[in-house]
């Protein structure tokens, strides 16, 4: 289905990037795994990609760093001749209450996971118009859906990506360009799994489904919206959360 496309995941490590990354690769589309810390885990997501029998590579690369996304950009698009879908995932936490929360914790989730995502979006936008083709995918959150307590910084980050993608999708629709958001609730991530059973049993309940996500509940949604089977969707945000933001 995704056969000839080339495809960028940020932070595709691990967790929800890994999956999504996977799951475009067994649908046929090249896949860049773009990392900044976890250069093993990276080249590990390489090799699953590579025994599935399609091409990836990984590529070191700040997202927050606007000078660095262009050159990563510049470069897939050097070695593959175009980019055809892009999925915005990577993203950090620094949890605390307003009161504790430093502006440093407050600057770095901003960074990464908002001026990340518009980073990549105005580096990639120029090909995808010239192309008069392309699919945009961001990772948001029921956090900015809904709010958390204690996630300040990550929640304004994710409500800031739905109104980003609400306007990208304005921007490029002329052009054959889709923009899409998907709103996980709680997965079943290294990010997650950090948290106490207390914290787990209490989210647990505010969960019409009664359990956790899957990273390939997230992946299955990308991989949708990707394909010419979501040609005519653009500009929604997608809760993929088991009924938490009913």
């Amino acid at each position: 289905m995704l056969e000839g496309k080339i495809a960028l995941v940020t932070g595709a490590a691990k967790g929800i990037g890994r999956a999504i990354a996977l799951a475009l690769a067994a649908d046929g589309a090249t896949v860049i795994v773009n990392y900044n810390g976890s250069a093993q885990k990276a080249e590990a997501v390489v090799d699953e990609i590579k025994a599935l029998g399609k091409d990836s590579e990984a590529y070191q690369c700040n997202v927050a760093n606007t000078a660095d996304v262009d050159a990563m950009i510049k470069d897939v698009i050097k070695r593959y001749g175009s980019l055809d879908i892009l999925v915005n995932n990577a993203g950090i936490t620094r949890d605390n209450l307003i009161m504790k929360m430093s502006e440093e914790d407050f600057d770095a989730v901003i960074d990464a996971n908002l001026k990340g995502c518009f980073n990549t979006i105005k580096a990639v936008s120029r090909q995808m118009l010239k192309q008069r083709a392309g699919r945009i995918i961001n990772i948001t959150s029921v956090s900015g859906i809904l709010g958390n307590a204690g996630q300040a910084n990550y929640a304004a980050s994710k409500a800031g990506i739905i109104g980003l993608t609400k306007t990208m999708a304005r921007e490029l629709a002329s052009r054959g360009i889709t923009v899409n958001g998907i709103a996980p609730g709680f997965v079943d991530t290294e990010m997650t799994q950090v948290l106490s059973d207390e914290v787990k049993e209490a989210a647990t309940k505010q969960i019409p489904l009664g359990h956790f996500g899957k990273p390939e509940d997230i992946a299955n949604m990308a991989t949708y919206l990707a394909s010419e089977k979501a040609a005519y969707i653009t500009g929604q945000i997608i809760s993929v959360d088991g009924g938490m933001a009913i």
